[in-house]
């Protein structure tokens, strides 16, 4: 019989009652893949997307329509692993291959996690300074002391509401496009048509936009929060052991994941735009962080914008942060097999609690020396970029493996999107050390 863990009946959601609009009842439906692509828009990622459209104006908006349907079906297959087998990457890697490969790979995502909580932190604290004045450290303290406290101490069933929530901050980046004039011809243009340059600028541009949107944290916390739904809810199992509940759970899948997916899409469409509208075509093109887009946004957009875009930053900090410091944890946790779960209180899962705390104090800690938190970003993508093909080829094999899947293998079409985003992924990592 499974194991009901702690407070779960009690906490889990109770059923409403009275009439709700068709928004509100998707929204409802959505979890992990709302938040799994809502968090891939952290303010390490608005930076990223501001540069481009503040160097490169409206010519790379083609990649954020490249880069949809190669995210949505790796993110899907990471999802189907972890409803499948009810265990995360990590421990399917360990269990089904290698024990050492499971510690290599996540020993590389923590350390690129790590580096971009400190990032985070910084444009988070950053940005609240530029709204209301006083020191970004003390802020930067702050924030990441609330995340870790909200992650400890509320439990999942409870915290993913929240988080579910925050997605909501990425509308004021699609807002923001629409206070400004906007040359809609030419953005349809190059939204369709791409454009392409050897220039290793552009390059490094375009494998930075691909790196930003599939990044090895967020197929881990997907997965991972399959499991924990799992965990969760009494009424439901790991697929291998409850086929029945096949049909609805994969189907809830593809629409969580895809909606999730093309929110975030849409999200890092409009920065490139507005940075392309205002900041590209004012010649402000040099762009080091989340907060100097914002600073940037003032003068050219108006005190709207700016302040819409710097609330935009923080929001989205306060998502993306439990996001890279849960997925750290429940990586290491299940390559070394310890109890894990946001839904378990502090003291029956120390280790992954303890691993979860110590990312983001870690992160905080770059903020306080010398090392430049945005540069150090720069390897941060490395590592990714590194990280990114061996994980992908490992989820291929995964997804491919009776062993691991039972009768619940990834289609032919999955495969071949699963497979083409994998190449491109390998090609753009290769690319990186060229550029």
């Amino acid at each position: 019989m499974k194991e009901v863990i702690e407070g779960t009946k009690n906490d889990a959601p109770q059923p409403e009652t009275g009439e709700k609009s068709g928004f509100w009842k998707i929204f409802k439906k959505l979890g992990p893949g709302l938040i799994t692509g809502a968090s891939d828009d952290d303010p390490s990622g608005i930076a990223t997307y501001s540069q481009v459209g503040a160097h490169f104006g409206f010519s790379l908006l083609w990649t954020i329509l490249l880069s949809y349907p190669l995210m949505g079906a790796i993110q899907e297959i990471s999802a189907l692993i972890g409803r499948v087998t009810g265990r995360g990457i990590a421990a399917n890697i360990r269990k089904y291959y290698s024990k050492w490969l499971s510690f290599l790979i996540v020993g590389m995502m923590v350390t690129a996690n790590i580096i971009n909580i400190g990032a985070d932190i910084a444009a988070m604290g950053s940005s609240l300074k530029l709204v209301i004045g006083g020191p970004a450290l003390l802020y930067s303290a702050i924030f990441s002391i609330l995340s870790i406290y909200l992650q400890t101490f509320i439990p999942y069933s409870r915290y993913v509401r929240y988080l579910k929530w925050l997605t909501l901050s990425l509308f004021a980046y699609i807002v923001t496009v629409f206070i400004v004039k906007v040359p809609w011809a030419t953005t349809l243009y190059h939204t369709f048509v791409p454009s392409f340059s050897f220039n290793p600028v552009y390059l490094t541009s375009l494998i930075a936009v691909l790196g930003t949107t599939i990044s090895p944290y967020l197929f881990f916390w997907q997965a991972s929060q399959e499991v924990e739904e799992i965990k969760t809810k009494v009424e439901e199992d790991a697929l291998k052991k409850a086929p029945e509940q096949a049909g609805g759970q994969i189907k809830r899948i593809k629409i969580d994941t895809y909606i999730g997916m093309a929110f975030s899409n849409l999200v890092s469409y409009f920065i490139i735009l507005a940075a392309a509208v205002t900041l590209h075509e004012s010649h402000t093109t040099e762009i080091n962080s989340a907060a100097d887009a914002a600073a940037a946004l003032k003068p050219l957009a108006g005190e709207f914008s700016f302040l819409l875009f710097s609330a935009g930053i923080i929001g989205t900090g306060l998502l993306a942060i439990p996001v890279l410091a849960g997925s750290a944890a429940y990586a290491v946790g299940e390559a070394f097999r310890w109890k894990i779960g946001l839904e378990h209180k502090p003291h029956r899962a120390k280790n992954f609690y303890s691993v979860l705390a110590l990312s983001i104090i870690l992160g905080l800690f770059i903020n306080f020396t010398p090392i430049n938190p945005i540069k150090a970003l720069f390897w941060a993508a490395v590592i990714n970029g590194i990280t990114a093909g061996p994980v992908m080829i490992m989820l291929m094999l995964m997804s491919a493996n009776r062993k691991v899947m039972g009768d619940f293998t990834v289609s032919r079409v999955m495969k071949f999107m699963g497979w083409l985003s994998t190449i491109v992924m390998i090609l753009a990592s290769i690319g990186l050390f060229f550029t």
